[in-house]
Order: C-alpha cells, then sequence, then structure tokens
C-alpha cells in the first residue's frame, strides 16, 4: 500500500510595495528643514537675549524712572521732555548729522576708489589688501588711542609732519572748528578695510567683455567707471551708503577716547549723549527716550532709503 505526502500549503508572498518617491522627497525635506532650524536656534536665541530682549527693555524703561537697584517708576513722557530740553540735545544731533554727512563726503569714495586702485594692479596685490585691511585688525580703542596721540598739538606726527614741510600746524582735536573732521579722519582709516574688500568683489565680478566693448567705442577710464563700474556695482554701493550712515549715526568709540565729547561739545555726539545719561548722569529713563528716539529716526530712514532704492530699480 503506498503511502501518500501530503504536501504543505502553498504561501502567497505578496509583493512589497516600493516606497513613494514622493513621500521620500517630504521625508527629506522635513529632516533638512528640521537641522536647518536645529543649527539656526543658537542665533535665535543669542540675538533673542542680546538683541531683542535689550532692545524691547529698553522701550519700556524710556517711560519710567529708573535706578538699577530700586523698583521702577512709571512716568510716562517725562524722560523724553527732559531730554528734549536738554541743551546738549541740539549739540549733540547737530554733531552726529554733520558728521554722517562729512564721512559720506570723505568716508564713502576714499574705500572706492582705493578697490579701483588695487583692481587694476598687477604685482603685490596680496600685500596691498592685506595693508587696507589692517586697520580693521587693531581694536577700536587701540586704534583711537594711536591716533590721539598722532593729532597731538605739540609733539603729534601730524604737526610734526606740517613743520617738516614748512606748512602751518593745526590744532586737530583741540579745535572747535577741526575736532570733528579729526574724527571722521579717524573713523574712515580704521574702517575702510572691509568696505574696500567688498567693492574689490564686486568689480572683480563685472564681465570683462563690457570695460572691452567700452574701449572699441572709444570710453576714457572715466567714462568707463561712469557707464561700466558704476551701473554693474549700483546694488553693492547702495547698501553700503545705507550700512555706513547707520553705523556713523551711531559714532562713540572716537570721541569717548580721543576729545570727551570736547572741545566745547563740538564732538558729543547722540551715542556719547546716551552714554552720558546712563553712566554720568545715572539716567537711564533718559539714556533710553534718547536711544528709542534715534532707533526711529533709523528705522525710518531705513525705511524711506530701501523704498527709494527699490523705486529707481523698478523705474530703470
Amino acid at each position: 500500500m503506498t503511502k501518500t505526502v501530503e504536501r504543505p500549503p502553498a504561501v502567497r508572498v505578496r509583493p512589497v510595495k516600493a516606497p513613494s518617491p514622493a513621500g521620500d522627497r517630504r521625508r527629506r525635506r522635513l529632516t533638512d528643514h528640521l537641522r536647518a532650524y536645529g543649527f539656526l536656534l543658537g542665533g535665535l536665541i543669542c540675538f533673542a537675549l542680546f538683541s531683542w530682549y535689550p532692545a524691547i527693555r529698553a522701550v519700556v524703561i524710556a517711560f519710567q524712572k529708573y535706578t538699577p537697584g530700586s523698583p521702577p517708576e512709571w512716568v510716562g513722557t517725562a524722560n523724553f521732555s527732559r531730554v528734549l530740553h536738554d541743551p546738549e540735545f541740539g549739540a549733540a544731533w547737530r554733531n552726529t548729522l554733520t558728521f554722517t554727512l562729512l564721512a559720506l563726503l570723505i568716508g564713502f569714495a576714499v574705500p572706492f576708489v582705493l578697490a579701483l586702485v588695487l583692481n587694476e594692479l598687477r604685482h603685490a596685490k596680496a600685500f596691498f589688501r592685506v595693508v587696507v585691511y589692517l586697520p580693521v585688525m587693531i581694536p577700536p580703542v587701540v586704534s583711537a588711542l594711536l591716533w590721539k596721540w598722532f593729532y597731538d598739538p605739540g609733539a603729534g606726527l601730524a604737526n610734526e609732519a606740517l613743520r617738516f614741510l614748512h606748512l602751518p600746524t593745526s590744532n586737530w582735536t583741540n579745535g572747535a572748528d577741526t575736532a570733528l573732521v579729526s574724527l571722521v579722519l579717524v573713523a574712515t582709516w580704521a574702517n575702510m578695510g572691509g568696505t574696500v574688500l567688498i567693492y574689490l568683489a564686486a568689480l572683480q565680478s563685472i564681465p570683462g567683455e563690457l570695460y572691452e566693448a567700452a574701449e572699441l567705442d572709444g570710453a576714457n577710464l572715466l567714462q568707463r567707471i561712469r557707464h561700466v563700474t558704476i551701473p554693474q556695482t549700483r546694488f553693492v554701493i547702495l547698501m553700503l551708503m545705507l550700512l555706513q550712515i547707520i553705523a556713523t549715526m551711531q559714532v562713540f568709540t572716537e570721541p569717548f577716547v580721543i576729545t570727551g565729547g570736547g572741545p566745547e561739545n563740538a564732538t558729543v555726539t547722540v551715542l556719547y549723549l546716551i552714554y552720558k545719561y546712563a553712566f554720568l548722569y545715572n539716567d537711564f529713563g533718559g539714556a533710553c527716550a534718547l536711544s528709542v528716539m534715534l532707533l526711529v529716526l533709523l528705522g525710518l530712514f531705513s525705511a524711506l532709503y530701501l523704498r527709494l532704492t527699490r523705486s529707481g530699480e523698478e523705474d530703470a
């Protein structure tokens, strides 16, 4: 008798569906976003603690009578009224606006010209770039102290050079009519290195064919700069102008270290007056009120400037 061997039932294997490419893309995109936000989290926390919170706190203190160690007292707009009636208020704003205007006339053109010169060099390019950028690597206070000695009316290097050339000497920072211009020269020398390198990078991104076409049309050097260089670097020029105005409106180190706001309040700036309110008069409410005024002015100017430049680009 033959024994029948029973076969086990066949197992049906279900095909495994391949993951959806769209689903994989969504997961990868979500992972990339989470990773990016994770890297940004540290910067956001730093900005929140050291920039946003102090700014909001300053706006609140501007409406308070505040002294460290004692509870604040709401005083409304009394701080603003007191600051507006301060005799130094008008001088500080006048000096700040004059400093900004002089910085635009002197400190805005010099970096652009230096960048043009460096762009045309054929030898020792790296050396001259380091020389131009060197003042930026010097701490601002050290730079100001060096210029304070340079401007010394007695044995300072500036007057010694004028005597050597048989030219009349100057009071420099000791004269009310020359102090502010002297500080503009210091700020220009100390801060132009980074601006020069930005201009130089913008100049090197201009296609050489544009200059060749201009030369074939008979354009000279000034015409090439006017019709090729400036239009091609217009965006960089406008942005650096905005940043320079914002920076020069907040000038502090040079008047604080070199002149102390003198002589005769000729170099008292808005930021230096804020320092005096906070750390000399112990009036943090007045200091914050003046800070809010400066913040509002710079914010309105930045919005207006960007609006005008955007309208000009659309018209072009």
